[in-house]
């Protein structure tokens, strides 16, 4: 059966750190036990004034693409995956696919906030899977939050940093490797919990928006409830290893959102699984979002964590609130 297979994989992040001791200087207090010891978080990147999304995603393909030993007139489409785009319209994707020189390449954004780069990757293995005219397929996950950060607010401030993660995928028609299974979830009674509420066409940026100064960052307006994750992490997967007769023991690496150390802890702990079977980037890189999860597969390869045969979870929430989760064959 015809399914894709991972060829090449990169990242790029922003020269320009902030670490939590220069943070906590900004803020006037002190945030570094809390945000070290629950988030993970030791530093950020943090794009300068003259870069944006495009820039990071452009960089982190052309990555991949090195990686992968293949040229940019090779890639028949590349999705982006990303809720800071370079624009409202048109698509960050379009942006890349001429910058990187992809001139064959169709292009797509999709937006789920933090699950995205899930939701994007799955749809690219089934582009490959059911149509035989897409060979080589980029996905790239590109977050640029702190361009809309109060750094005032310490429950933003702490958490988001920029970053890029990209994956290239080409089809195997032996189908040794691949997805072998998949699902997407919502929870839309959570959709005014977490954003940037202002700029689209219910509250269009005006002087007024401005003024506020509210809806224009990105807000915590409501408090989520801390169970989404640590529950929903657990039976999602669970869910996908019974469809493939799968035990959590038959998993070689689960990769999670990185937005919370604690939870991936805790998470691994209630399923009963070792710490050294995940990866985490956050302490180097803050949370990055939507592009999280293609930084830490990425990572995880660099770190020698994965072989090919391997079997990979790849678990993924965020605003919205999207759900995403996944099972490969690395």
């Amino acid at each position: 059966m015809r399914n894709a297979k991972i060829i090449g994989t990169g990242v790029s992040v922003p020269d320009k750190i902030i670490t939590n001791d220069e943070l906590s200087a900004m803020l006037g207090e002190n945030i570094n036990e809390f945000v070290e010891k629950n988030l993970g978080i030791r530093e950020r990147r943090v794009l300068a004034d003259d870069e944006s999304a495009a820039d990071i995603a452009s960089r982190a393909a052309e990555n991949a693409l090195q990686n992968a030993g293949i040229s940019a007139e090779d890639l028949d489409l590349i999705i982006v995956a990303t809720d800071t785009p370079e624009y409202l319209s048109p698509g960050t994707s379009v942006v890349v696919q001429h910058r990187i020189g992809a001139k064959n390449a169709g292009t797509f954004d999709t937006n789920c906030a933090c699950a995205g780069f899930v939701t994007a990757f799955d749809t690219a293995f089934k582009y490959i899977i059911a149509d035989k005219n897409y060979k080589n397929v980029l996905v790239i996950g590109v977050y640029a939050m702190t361009k809309f950060l109060d750094w005032t607010e310490k429950k933003t401030a702490t958490i988001f940093a920029d970053g890029a993660g990209a994956v290239l995928l080409q089809a195997d028609e032996s189908g040794a490797s691949g997805m072998l299974t998949s699902k997407l979830e919502a929870m839309g009674e959570y959709h005014d919990f977490l954003g940037i509420f202002a700029g689209g066409s219910k509250t269009p940026i005006t002087s007024e928006v401005l003024e506020n100064g509210y809806y224009n960052k990105v807000r915590f307006a409501k408090r989520t409830p801390p169970e989404i994750n640590f529950v929903g992490w657990q039976r999602i997967v669970k869910e996908l290893l019974a469809r493939e007769n799968l035990t959590l023991d038959d998993v070689d690496l689960f990769l999670w959102t990185q937005v919370n150390l604690a939870t991936i802890k805790e998470v691994m702990a209630a399923l009963n699984q070792p710490f050294a079977k995940t990866h985490t980037i956050m302490d180097k890189w803050g949370y990055t979002g939507s592009a999280c999860i293609p930084m830490v597969l990425h990572d995880a390869i660099e770190h020698g964590k994965l072989k090919r045969g391997d079997i990979v979870v790849l678990c993924a929430s965020g605003g919205g609130i999207n759900m995403a989760a996944m099972i490969f064959r690395y």
